[in-house]
Order: structure tokens, then sequence, then C-alpha cells
């Protein structure tokens, strides 16, 4: 099935931007929701844990782009507003996690619902981007390329050139001098969350020797040898490491290793796949539960651990990623909170989702960071990693694990 993305004019663009503008003053929440404990256990069934934390994000975040019925992206925030929903402000590699969580759903369940889902949301990254598929931040561009590519080999939902075009970029973007990808065009700043995913995505593309030139950045190059774990990046020329630890940084890592390993057998890739696992677990787990990061970008950092732990299970049998996956998946529905029936996940998924002591009204105004002490959040990118920890749950559940 081709999916070929509809276009939008420039004039468009700037309509729609002008109503936005026109918008602001009556830019409020919408109306008050009651959030409320979760009350039972719900479904033991993984499958269906997935199917309510996908009708919980679908129904709360995702809208029409510009009135385009057929063209969607996901709001940043719930309670949403209208200025929210045209979409001024937005984010292109959380949009891109929203395709591959699309994705997932309809791999797990096809309809033709999901997989219209999948070709509307790709289609509004493209809209919203006005001028094409690339951006110039390589980390943006290798996750779009991974969700494009999986909607392509799973479902058969293809997107024209928007592969062929980001990966051109991917490829542009390599400086032999350094051996890797900077976070983005002209920067200097060489750092594993582009690393990673582009190496993940050259693997996939069949780009083998590059791919294997990004794992051995990472591993000789951003691997601290205390720990085990994946440092944040390298500045160059100089060789400056900031020495940051983020869950995610260690699922791309994963990510890359596992998917070298199934391609190239080779048993170096197997068993640094496997030391990461180990080290994560080790240091970057509380009581077998992944460690909370927090709202904006570092929402979705969990969930992209335990995508990848998941592939390392599915791909080369690691029991111990599996077993990292269950457990947050278990503790994220345990301590979820609920409104109207549909999941919320906190940015903790180790302990209860507050919620208010009187009123049980979800507090709209409260901004990200204030949420996230009292460990829930109106990002979108704290929901999708819920949703991506679940359907990853379910996947291993499936496969026997």
């Amino acid at each position: 099935m081709d999916r070929r993305n509809t276009g939008i004019s420039r004039r468009r663009v700037l309509m729609a931007a002008g109503a936005s503008i026109a918008l602001t003053p009556m830019a409020q929440p919408t109306a008050a929701v009651t959030i409320t404990r979760a009350t039972s256990a719900g479904p033991e069934d993984p499958a269906q844990r997935a199917d309510l934390a996908e009708q919980a994000l679908v129904q709360r975040h995702v809208r029409a782009v510009w009135g385009q019925p057929q063209v969607r992206l996901g709001a940043l925030v719930w309670p949403s507003s209208l200025l929210d929903e045209s979409f001024v402000k937005w984010c292109y590699w959380w949009q891109a996690h929203l395709v591959d969580c699309a994705v997932d759903a309809a791999y797990r369940a096809r309809t033709p619902e999901r997989i219209a889902r999948v070709g509307a949301i790709a289609r509004g990254i493209r809209a919203r981007n006005i001028t094409g598929w690339t951006n110039r931040y390589y980390d943006d561009m290798a996750w779009l390329v991974l969700a494009l590519e999986r909607a392509d080999r799973l479902l058969g939902v293809r997107f024209g050139d928007a592969v062929g075009d980001l990966t051109a970029e991917l490829i542009d973007g390599w400086n032999p001098d350094v051996g890797a990808v900077p976070w983005r065009s002209g920067d200097k700043y060489y750092n594993t969350p582009a690393i990673g995913p582009t190496g993940l995505a050259m693997a996939r593309l069949g780009e083998l020797p590059r791919a294997r030139q990004l794992a051995y950045f990472l591993h000789t190059r951003l691997r601290d040898t205390d720990t085990g774990l994946i440092l944040d990046g390298v500045h160059e020329p100089g060789g400056r490491v900031e020495r940051t630890v983020l869950t995610y940084n260690q699922g791309v890592a994963i990510g890359l290793e596992t998917e070298l390993a199934v391609r190239t057998r080779a048993s170096e890739h197997r068993e640094r796949a496997a030391a990461l696992v180990a080290a994560a677990e080790k240091g970057l787990t509380h009581t077998g539960v992944i460690a909370p990061a927090g709202g904006d970008d570092s929402g979705l950092f969990m969930g992209i651990l335990a995508r990848f732990l998941a592939e390392a299970a599915l791909a080369l049998g690691d029991r111990t990623a599996a077993k990292i996956v269950h457990t947050s998946a278990r503790a994220a529905w345990e301590h979820r909170a609920e409104v109207d029936g549909l999941p919320l996940f906190g940015v903790d998924w180790g302990r209860p989702v507050t919620v208010p002591e009187h009123s049980g009204v979800f507090p709209q105004l409260m901004h990200s960071s204030a949420a996230s002490s009292a460990n829930f959040s109106r990002d979108l990118s704290v929901q999708l990693s819920g949703w991506m920890l679940l359907e990853a749950d379910y996947q291993l559940t499936a496969a026997g694990y």
C-alpha cells in the first residue's frame, strides 16, 4: 500500500498560524476532568492493557491538523487548549514515536482504523514540518526512519520517498574524521541520542559497515568502564565527554547491538547487548522497575529503554531484558490512575500516580515540571512511554517470554 503524502501549501500554513494567533485569547484548557486512583486490577491480559493504553492516548491527544481529518498529530499536553490543538508548538521526535506506537498497535491487532491512523500521523509530521520530511536534527530524522521502516516492513504502509530522503540526510551527516553523526547539522556534539538510532536505522536499511562503526563509537568512546553504561556524548574536537547517564541512551545502544547481533551473527554484538542489559538492570532499575526520568523530552526515556529491552529478549533470548519489561509493565499498570476508565501513567512507574486529595479534578493549569513531582504529567511523552511499555509487554508475552 502506497501512502503518499498529500502535501500542504504555504498559504494554508500561514492561514493556520494566523488562526492560531487569533485563538490565543481562547486558549484555555478544555473542561475539567476527574482523575481517580485505579479501583481494580483491570484486565490481566497484556493485549487488553495495551489496547486500553492506546485508547487513552488516542482519545486524549490525537487531533486533526488544521482541519484535515486524514492528517493527524498528537497534542503535546492533555487536557489541551485550542492553541495546543493548532500545533503552533509541536515536537517532531515525539510524533515519530507516536507513529511507532501506532505501528505496534496495528501489528498487535490489524484493523482498517489502525492502519489509517499510522498513515494520518505520518502525513501530519510531513504537513507540520512544512518543508519536507527532513530537518536539521539527526536524532529526529533517525527516529522517523525507524518508525516508517517498521510501518513498511510490518504493515505494508509506505510513504513515497520519505525513508529515502531521510536516509540520505543521515548519510550526508556522517563525519568520517569522527566516525559518527553529530546531534544536528553543523554541530560538533556527537551524542548517543543521535548515534544510536542512526546506527539502528543504518543496520535495518542494509548499511552494516556504518552501523557497526557507530556501535564501535558508542562502545569505545562513550561506555563508562566502571558501570558499563553508555554516556551522553562527546564534544569534538577536544574529546570532552558529557557523562550524563540516561535510560534511553542504554535503550538505543541495546537496540543497535541487538540488530547487529542478528544481522552479522558476530558474537561481539551479542556479548555487548547482554552486558548493556545487565548494566541497565544494575544501575537503572529500582526493585526491578526502570528508573523514572521526568516530563517533557525525558518522558520518553523509559519507554525507549523498554522497547529495546523487549527486542533484545525477542531476538537474543535475553531473559533479564524480558524480566525488566514485565516487572516495569506490572508496576506501571498497578500504579496508574484512571480517567473515564482509561489509564493515566505517571513519570515514575514505581509509585502511584497522585490524584487530588479533595476534588478529584485534574489540575489542568499545572505545568508539567510541577506535575512531575506529584507523579502525574500532562505530557504526551509520558503517556507514550506507558503505551510503548505495555506494547512491549504484550509482544514478549505473545512470544512466550
